[in-house]
């Protein structure tokens, strides 16, 4: 008899346990766990919110004409590709994409089973796949944080549904040479899914795109939810090979996946604005150079910037013991490394999210 699928704890609800440590600190946690924006969106994507008059009506699932289009000019401006709007699709953020692909996949190609994805990642590529009863296989990482495609086994690819990159990474703020990955999935035939919402937050030379290397048999994923400090929007898209963005449009038809019209409104507004971007980019660096600072003096041992993103990537001894202490010692939640795979227990992760003032509170209570 097959047991029956439970659910794991969501990975940061296990912090919970450290919460108190935190909150004991006279002004409280200061929560650099998760990466979840708290600066304001442009007071113009905020206004169209409430002013787009589409809330009445079913907002087209695909994604409204007006906001594929912002996309596809976005696309060309920041990476110079030209991508035609009906190739463009509208997800409800990218999380609920990545986690319900692997669904839509099996129905379209039954004879494969298997997600490959970074073995060092956000965990919902492999979630995605054990909800939809699928192999997920972990795909090692060289030791600058790409994907070692040399080391997949003939018999995975020859299974693979997909393959999932992440450019920069999260949790490593690695760059990936996406030009090689889509190389190694055409010559697999094995259709790959870039992760690209921290694109705009790339420090090391220009943001880089998959769909640069052409679109068949690649989609490029992006988000405004870092981009725009749009998190609670949930608005994203989903760009590239013709044919595949048609199938994933009409399938998600059928299960209602339908992003808000004022909230796509909003996104076009979002979108067709570089400046708040710029200024963002300029907040996170300036934070991670700060906490990189901070930590660095409190341990002993220089901290690397990223290339890319805005989380601080450290290697430790053991990443649950740095975490406590943090929450003990500095009031501060950060993640473990554990949980983006269990090769990398012995790091932590520092989502720079935090406003100036708040990091330097932490400064203060490690006394450096």
């Amino acid at each position: 008899m097959t047991a029956p699928f439970v659910p794991p704890p969501y990975p940061y609800e296990r912090l919970d346990r450290l919460v108190p440590l935190a909150a004991a600190h006279d002004g409280g946690v200061v929560d650099l766990s998760v990466g979840t924006p708290v600066d304001p969106p442009p007071p113009a994507v905020v206004a169209a919110l409430s002013t787009s008059d589409a809330e009445r009506g079913y907002p087209a699932s695909i994604g409204t004409a007006e906001y594929r289009r912002a996309v596809a000019r976005w696309m060309h401006r920041r990476f110079g590709v030209d991508i035609d709007p009906a190739a463009v699709g509208a997800c409800i953020g990218t999380k609920e994409f990545v986690g319900t692909l692997p669904q839509w996949l099996a129905l379209r190609t039954p004879d494969r089973d298997t997600i490959l994805c970074p073995a060092v990642a956000y965990p919902t590529y492999e979630m995605g796949a054990i909800l939809a009863g699928c192999r997920p296989v972990p795909v090692p990482m060289t030791p600058h944080g790409q994907l070692q495609l040399d080391a997949v086994e003939p018999g995975d690819a020859e299974r693979a549904l997909a393959l999932w990159v992440n450019s920069p990474g999260n949790p490593t703020g690695a760059i990936d040479d996406l030009g090689a990955v889509a190389e190694w999935g055409r010559a697999h035939g094995v259709t790959v899914f870039s992760d690209e919402c921290y694109a705009e937050f790339t420090w090391s030379g220009p943001a880089r795109s998959i769909l640069q290397h052409g679109s068949d048999g690649v989609i490029a994923v992006h988000s405004l939810s870092k981009r725009s400090n749009l998190a609670g929007a949930r608005v994203g898209s989903y760009a590239g090979d013709p044919e595949l963005v048609g199938y994933l449009q009409e399938v998600r038809k059928h299960v209602g996946m339908m992003v808000p019209g004022p909230v796509q409104a909003a996104a076009v507004v979002a979108l067709d604005d570089d400046e708040h971007v710029q200024v963002q980019r300029d907040r996170y660096l300036r934070r991670l150079q700060r906490t990189a600072e901070i930590l660095g003096a409190w341990s002993g041992q220089p901290v690397a910037l990223p290339d890319g993103g805005f989380y601080l990537w450290i290697p430790v001894a053991d990443g649950w013991e740095v975490a406590e202490r943090l929450a003990a010692e500095a009031g501060a939640l950060v993640s473990p490394g554990e949980f983006y795979g269990p090769t990398v227990a012995d790091h932590i992760r520092i989502a720079v999210v935090q406003p100036d003032a708040r990091i330097e509170l932490v400064a203060r209570r490690l006394e450096v």
